[in-house]
């Protein structure tokens, strides 16, 4: 239970934080991690631009939420505040049904366009669960910028194409996006035009990933896949019993001394799960190793946070 005595707290390091991020997207309070008794169902995130967005995950007790808007007017009327430039502050209500989104301070603007890493990503407020780009994938985008200067790039579940973006920004020849969200890859699309890409190295796949094996292999071999899929998607995707198909046609798709970024963001998965499935479904894969997680997303363990695991081929 969340707890209005845990609210100092919330502000004292969001408003640390907030000083340091400068105009860059970024999360500002992690309470999902378990490390802030109290506070597990609080989120804030800081959009730049001026818009400082928190999230409650669970419904809390009145006085939680009259404590949150007394602390807010305070925060707002901070020099921290006033040296971020902020204008907006919006509550997402993720517990709620259709994640309603309540405007505590200024004016919520539909669409907003942030910076990570120095690229830019549009993502849509107050009308969707998730806005177009998870950020504790922030390190992860940075390694495949890093490390894919002249490869070729699948990019599987790729919703709005973040790694895509982060790939051809570091000099990949070309990229293959599936996601069978079609409106995702628009957006994919518009993120690419945003950061001024050559789309004639892009493609867009709309497709359900296991009806689609041929198109994905024509476009192969790829010296680096990339696998982040949800949990759960109804009717296409179960994490526990599908990933192990996807592992096993790797052989196939990535080309001798190629790289595997295998992704997995449930907490009850630990990460041996992927080291596991590679071993029994890809054996002519070695786990290099764990990628770190950003360090505002801290968890009391690390097990439950997110998995980015490198492997490479050596057949």
């Amino acid at each position: 239970m969340m707890t209005a005595a845990a609210l100092p707290t919330f502000f004292e390091v969001l408003s640390a934080r907030l000083a340091e991020c400068n105009q860059e997207v970024r999360r500002v309070f992690h309470g999902r991690g378990r490390c802030y008794e109290g506070l597990e169902q609080l989120t804030a995130d800081w959009l730049g631009n001026g818009v400082l967005q928190i999230a409650i995950f669970k419904e809390s007790e009145s006085e939680f939420y009259v404590a949150l808007k007394e602390g807010i007017s305070a925060l707002v009327a901070s020099d921290v505040w006033t040296k971020c430039q902020g204008t907006t502050v919006i509550l997402q209500h993720r517990d709620r049904e259709g994640s309603e989104t309540e405007t505590l301070v200024g004016e919520m603007p539909n669409q907003i366009e942030v910076v990570e890493n120095g690229l830019n990503y549009k993502l849509d407020l107050g009308k969707r669960q998730n806005n177009g780009l998870f950020l504790d994938m922030r390190l992860g985008r940075q390694w495949v910028q890093e490390n894919a200067a002249g490869k070729r790039v699948l990019n599987l579940f790729a919703y709005t194409c973040g790694f895509s973006v982060a790939a051809i920004e570091g000099g990949a020849e070309k990229v293959v996006n599936l996601d069978m969200a079609k409106s995702s890859l628009s957006r994919g699309r518009e993120n690419h035009h945003l950061n001024q890409h050559d789309l004639s190295k892009v493609s867009f796949l709309g497709h359900e990933l296991f009806k689609s094996w041929g198109k994905v292999k024509k476009f192969g071999p790829y010296d680096l896949v990339i696998i982040d899929p949800p949990s759960f998607q109804k009717g296409s995707f179960v994490l526990t019993k599908d990933y192990a198909k996807i592992l096993r046609r790797l052989p196939e798709l990535v080309s001798e001394g190629g790289d595997v970024l295998a992704c997995v963001n449930a907490p009850d998965v630990k990460p041996d799960f992927l080291t596991e499935q590679m071993k029994d479904q890809a054996p002519a894969f070695s786990y290099i190793s764990r990628l770190e997680n950003p360090p505002e997303f801290e968890d009391i363990d690390t097990d439950s946070a997110l998995k980015v695991m490198h492997f490479k081929h050596k057949a």
